[in-house]
């Protein structure tokens, strides 16, 4: 064990963490740790079926054009809820009773918000108060951070230049102009338009990193850890890139009260810093991404933020990358006010399966073998729950090496092995055999083997092949599939109280195949995919379940139960090729949205599911009750009790219901005073 790490044992006493307190909901995950979790008590399992609609709030209306999707997880903090709306993230204060929009904030950016790579409304903010100061966090598509008061809406002024810190700058690269836009505008808590501060540029024009070398973005909130915000990136997608260059992630922490830069930390280590060997051939200079993109995680006590990090350029195809690439598909435990590293735990090495980290870490405290242990939990798109000692890093349960199968793509590079937790077991299918595939007739079944045999099959990190292999398959099933397992979508809730994990997993399988076209990339090899392959007569591929929920006990590391994300597809359970079969409930192939408190376990169906939030039986998974929404939810809910009233409000959004926030809450009559305040 390090320095660092006994120092953070020895002061970080007997504060656990218990998920969301005090009947409010300030961070992106309810509490620093990521729970989901609330210890609210109003609505039960007798009343729960009683919810309604209390009020709508109409993210769509701020543009630029209506949201098809919609993202967001609310704050609810000092009696006001906090939301970002609008593909140019605007922020909104709201009545958390009524609905009613109380504030909007937004920065107009020109040029910036048009090559912006992550144009969209974002995921949610963050809060910070020392006293009477209250503050609300915004990363913009432009990348710049505010800090806004959170009674006015304004800037405040002594954070950075007049409420904004360009984070262009603080990277090591030079800015350059930008030609063809005037100097960003913004709205400030009266509606009035002003000339935005901030901008390094001077007035007509726009400054920032050159693009030739790519461009970087934010697509999740930062997270605040004592006086220090703590803010990732998001570069260019990794799917499709034309080009070989991209900007590599960092971590930075920011003082909260100044907005001065504190520290850097590279998740593409350079010359002199730990794994810059894992980086062969130069490949640190060029290879670009590796960032943390999804949201933070933190313990507040021992001021350790944990990071979940994502994986290099390109998504499939990693021949000009050679060596496991650290930081890569990482848990990284950084010292929040230094940024030194405590421990770090790489899950793949050398990713070549778009198998990026795409979810905040859970932190909680449990007895395992009568021992007291501080875990933190990172759930993960191949399909594992990891469980480490928090302070320490070291796995609860065994993590092994195991042999993977090499690529025959030219030029690629493949690590032998890869790190396989013994425990918990794996929460969706991994890796793709024959038995996966449709059975629920002979004739389909071999339908479907017809189907598949022009694709490889093979175990969990089985690489990607060429469409045109030299065994004549025009690509490879991957299982998990490129959105996993869990994503950010859905990822996991912890209950504090009794060491439960429940995580939210798509069971979907992708079909991916290489192809070397100059025309389309730089890069030797890139992606056909991600693809979804039909089935025989338009039916899945693949079995059942297509969504899921899994109860993990974190005490033990063993499965309590597993149910579907939702019942059959009326398009399934109707087929035609169906009539007179029994189909097992196959739930939707979606990342379900989970919330917890003290009574029960919630979950709207996601996009891909129906406009149904479900109540269930913590301890069992059995259903209690549901309600119908306008439209799907988009988001993970959040809960939090308002003058003596618990509301859950969760983001929903259809083609046919443009983005909103819909509160639930019991009639007036049926409320009861909860044990929190």
């Amino acid at each position: 064990m390090s320095a660092i790490a006994v120092a953070l044992v020895l002061s970080v006493g007997a504060v656990t963490q218990q998920g969301a307190a005090g009947g409010e909901w300030r961070f992106w995950g309810g509490d620093a740790g990521s729970t989901r979790y609330a210890p609210l008590d109003q609505i039960t399992r007798d009343n729960v079926g009683k919810l309604e609609i209390a009020w709508r709030w109409r993210a769509a209306n701020f543009g630029p054009t209506p949201e098809t999707y919609y993202r967001a997880t609310p704050l609810y903090a000092d009696g006001v809820l906090y939301t970002v709306a609008g593909e140019r993230r605007d922020v909104a204060a709201i009545d958390p009773a009524t609905g009613e929009t109380l504030w909007t904030w937004r920065l107009d950016e020109g040029l910036r918000w048009e090559k912006a790579p992550r144009r969209f409304s974002g995921r949610g903010l963050a809060y910070w108060s020392r006293g009477s100061d209250r503050r609300v966090i915004v990363v913009t598509p432009g990348y710049q951070l505010v800090a806004l008061d959170a009674a006015t809406g304004r800037p405040v002024p002594g954070f950075g230049r007049n409420g904004v810190v360009d984070l262009m700058e603080g990277l090591g690269y030079p800015l350059v102009p930008w030609a063809g836009s005037p100097g960003p505008m913004q709205t400030n808590g009266d509606n009035a338009p002003t000339r935005a501060a901030g901008s390094s540029a001077p007035s007509g024009a726009v400054r920032g990193i050159d693009p030739e070398l790519g461009a970087i973005g934010s697509s999740s909130p930062p997270i605040v850890v004592g006086d220090v915000i703590v803010v990732g990136s998001s570069a260019l997608q990794g799917y499709y890139p034309k080009r070989l260059r991209n900007l590599p992630g960092t971590i930075r922490g920011f003082d909260a009260r100044t907005g001065k830069q504190l520290w850097v930390f590279n998740l593409i280590p350079r010359p002199g810093e730990l794994g810059h060997e894992t980086w062969l051939n130069g490949s640190w200079e060029v290879a670009g991404k590796n960032d943390a993109w999804a949201p933070f995680s933190a313990d507040l006590a021992s001021g350790v933020v944990y990071i979940p990090v994502g994986h290099p350029h390109n998504d499939w195809y990693g021949g000009h990358r050679p060596g496991a690439n650290l930081f890569s598909e990482s848990v990284l435990a950084l010292d929040a006010k230094t940024g030194r590293r405590v421990w770090h735990f790489q899950m793949i090495h050398h990713d070549i399966w778009d198998y990026d980290t795409p979810t905040a870490p859970n932190l909680l405290d449990v007895t395992i073998a009568g021992r007291q242990r501080r875990l933190v939990v990172q759930t993960s798109k191949q399909g594992f729950a990891y469980v480490f000692d928090r302070v320490s890093g070291e796995p609860i349960w065994p993590i092994e090496e195991r042999p993977v199968p090499s690529s025959d793509t030219p030029g690629e590079w493949t690590a032998p092995t890869q790190p396989f937790p013994t425990r918990p077991a794996p929460y969706e299918r991994q890796g793709v055999t024959q038995a996966d595939l449709i059975d629920f007739t002979p004739a389909l079944r071999q339908a479907g083997i017809e189907i598949a045999k022009s694709y490889r099959f093979g175990p969990l990190y089985q690489p990607v092949s060429r469409v045109d292999a030299p065994d004549g398959t025009k690509g490879t099933f991957q299982a998990p599939g490129a959105n996993g397992g869990v994503n950010i979508m859905g990822g996991a809730a912890a209950d504090p109280e009794t060491g439960m994990l429940y995580v939210a997993s798509q069971g979907g399988v992708s079909r991916i195949s290489l192809e070397s076209n100059p025309d389309r990339s730089e890069m030797r090899y890139v992606s056909q995919g991600p693809g979804g392959l039909r089935g025989p007569e338009g039916l899945p591929l693949f079995k059942p379940p297509y969504g899921r929920i899994t109860a993990i006990d974190l005490t033990t590391g063993e499965h309590r139960w597993m149910i579907t994300n939702g019942d059959t597809p009326a398009a399934i359970r109707n087929h035609p090729a169906l009539r007179g079969v029994t189909v097992p409930r196959t739930g939707k192939n979606a990342h379900a949205n989970l919330l917890v408190t003290r009574t029960l376990l919630f979950y709207g169906e996601g996009r891909g599911g129906a406009p149904e939030f479900h109540a269930v039986d913590k301890s069992t998974g059995a259903e209690i009750a549901q309600v119908t929404l306008p439209a799907p939810t988009n988001a993970a809910p959040i809960t939090y009790m308002h003058k003596g009233r618990q509301y859950i409000v969760v983001a929903i959004a259809s083609a046919d219901v443009p983005a909103e926030l819909i509160a639930l809450a019991l009639p007036r009559e049926q409320g009861a005073r909860s044990t929190e305040p």
